[in-house]
């Protein structure tokens, strides 16, 4: 049969076809997504799960005319793909190729950039409400969002406005029960309700409740209930709010029965769909690092409680839900619920581990501030993915931690130099700290092989010296110490280099850094963080303050958004790398 989606560069050669060949491209788009993602890697599940849905909304709606917006993006691929990207989706999440979520610099049917959850809702509620404004009243404005981001207190806030706007806008709530993990909570279990019985859907509705006109819930996989339907909502004026199941990873069996795995598989085969396993690495990931460690210590501390927002997996605080189910929570897409039920957690004597990969954690910046800090609770936050995180690209890296953490009050902040490190700084907080503290470490495997040492306590406030020199400091902090390391061993001039992991950025270990500063003439700082305002401008600060006026050059993350790229090409690209490191180290 003919390949329908070889004839196919955007919605108006979609909108040739008649409905009747729609399920026969469905199958091409499919095949397409699966083809590319087997040997390019990405995420494959949330976008198989979709393919009915994005054809049917290009194929009814005006777009870009009429404004589409996907919530977080994972399941965007089928639209890149219809949308002009085709081509060039071979490149999807590689360095210089197209993003893996959508982006409005790369296309005008991207209407909103996403990477982050919840954000769909508020979006288009904004533009169907600027529309009105302009007179553009027939103008059509759709949010996709599953069912473990329509959890999250922005997406509700947003329902709650637009259930009493007039904006013309339909929400299509894309439930398949999962996220990245299986989605949680009190929602999640209404929805499972209403799948089984319609009378619930009918009767005590929570959407219709909040004044949209509710349809559903329908099959996401059937095209001529999914087209029908829309193209009756289309005449509806007002909030409307379609329910669409869907399965996650639909198309290949495997991708449908482990669906957490192939979320975003990696490598597969993709005839039978079988993972290509990775070459084994002695080294250990530091999610299970913390994973790991974390389980050891609760063992031994009853007070550990460990809280993650919907990362049960990526974090590997799931080994810690397996051997202690009623000390682990996860919350769903819930970042300021979780800092708070935390602080809560903790005034009551426990020992609250929350892990937030550092890019999320940024949405919930008050509540680190009001509910933690200014009350000085010892919540001890886990910062997975610091720094640069690679093929995610601008919307993940985590980068701005340390120095949006850094003017807090009362917070101590640590970046663990390895694995060792970042075991003994977990184990240190669960001793008792009377602050909160940060503990930030990266995506990716560490360095050493037998981790699991006994355990040591860490002096708060106190760095470390790795290499004595005679004329210029490098300062780091964090895992960016082995490019320091590997950059000083390219030198000639090597003797002349010290290298000091200075650990904790706040407090500063200040004895040492006077040491410092009485003993060299040049100073360099290093960090995989935003130059503005982080560990380098806290160097710069000290030495400031203390009359020191040394020539010192702060080293990290420039400021602009970094782009997607492995994180080593992303570290060449910026001079964050061994040889660009020890040609400016030689230039001192």
């Amino acid at each position: 049969m003919k390949n329908l989606l070889e004839n196919i560069s955007n919605p108006k050669d979609l909108r040739k076809l008649n409905p009747a060949q729609l399920p026969q491209l469905a199958k091409d788009l499919r095949e397409f997504i699966i083809d590319i993602v087997a040997t390019k890697e990405g995420h494959l599940g949330a976008s198989l799960g979709v393919v009915e849905l994005t054809i049917a909304i290009h194929y009814l709606f005006d777009t870009p005319n009429d404004l589409l917006v996907w919530d977080v993006g994972h399941q965007a691929y089928g639209h890149k793909i219809l949308t002009g990207r085709k081509d060039v989706f071979h490149t999807n999440r590689q360095f210089g190729g197209i993003a893996g979520f959508p982006s409005r610099k790369e296309s005008k049917f991207d209407a909103f950039g996403v990477g982050h959850s919840s954000t769909s809702i508020s979006a288009a509620l904004g533009m169907a409400i600027a529309s009105n404004l302009k007179g553009e009243t027939e103008k059509q404005h759709i949010a996709v969002i599953g069912d473990a981001s329509i959890a999250s207190g922005m997406a509700f806030e947003a329902l709650n406005h637009a259930g009493v706007s007039k904006a013309n806008l339909l929400i299509i709530l894309n439930d398949n029960a999962i996220g990245i993990d299986p989605s949680v909570g009190a929602l999640k279990e209404y929805l499972t309700k209403v799948k089984t019985d319609r009378k619930l859907a009918a009767q005590n509705n929570i959407i219709k409740a909040l004044n949209f006109d509710y349809s559903g819930p329908i099959d996401g996989h059937n095209l001529p209930k999914v087209l029908a339907e829309l193209e009756r909502l289309t005449t509806v004026k007002g909030p409307k709010f379609l329910h669409v199941i869907t399965t996650k990873g639909k198309g290949l069996q495997q991708a449908e029965e482990d669906q957490v795995t192939y979320h975003a598989p990696g490598k597969f085969d993709k005839i039978s769909g079988e993972r290509i396993p990775k070459a084994a690495s002695l080294y250990t990931k530091y999610q299970d690092v913390f994973g790991k460690t974390i389980v050891e210590l609760a063992e031994q501390n009853d007070k550990i409680v460990g809280i993650t927002p919907a990362m049960l997996t990526g974090s590997s605080l799931k080994l810690m839900l397996e051997k202690f189910p009623k000390r682990t929570f996860d919350v769903g897409i819930a970042e300021q619920h979780a800092v708070t039920l935390a602080a809560g957690m903790a005034t009551q004597g426990l020992m609250p581990f929350c892990n937030i990969y550092s890019t999320f954690l940024q949405r919930a910046y008050d509540q680190v501030i009001h509910d933690v800090a200014l009350q000085n609770l010892p919540v001890i936050f886990c910062l997975d993915r610091a720094g640069l995180v690679g093929e995610d690209g601008a919307t993940h890296h985590g980068v701005f931690d340390l120095a949006y953490l850094r003017l807090i009050p009362n917070l101590i902040i640590f970046a663990p130099r390895n694995e060792i490190e970042l075991r003994n700084i977990l184990y240190t907080a669960q001793l008792g700290l009377k602050n909160p503290i940060a503990i930030r470490y990266p995506r990716g495997t560490g360095t050493i092989i037998h981790w699991q040492q006994p355990f040591k306590k860490i002096e708060i406030g106190t760095g470390v010296a790795l290499k004595e020199g005679t004329k210029t400091a490098v300062l780091a902090v964090g895992t960016i110490s082995k490019n320091v390391s590997e950059a000083i061993s390219l030198l000639k001039n090597k003797s002349e280099i010290s290298h000091f992991d200075m650990r904790f950025v706040k407090p500063l270990d200040e004895n040492l850094l006077h040491t410092i500063f009485k003993k060299h003439t040049i100073i360099f700082t290093v960090e995989d963080g935003t130059v503005k305002g982080g560990f380098g401008t806290a160097i710069l600060e000290f030495a400031s303050e203390n009359n020191y006026h040394h020539k010192i050059k702060t080293i990290g993350i420039p400021d602009n958004f970094i782009e997607h790229g492995s994180v080593l090409q992303l570290q060449n690209k910026i001079g964050l790398d061994a040889k660009s490191l020890a040609n400016l180290f030689s230039k001192a």
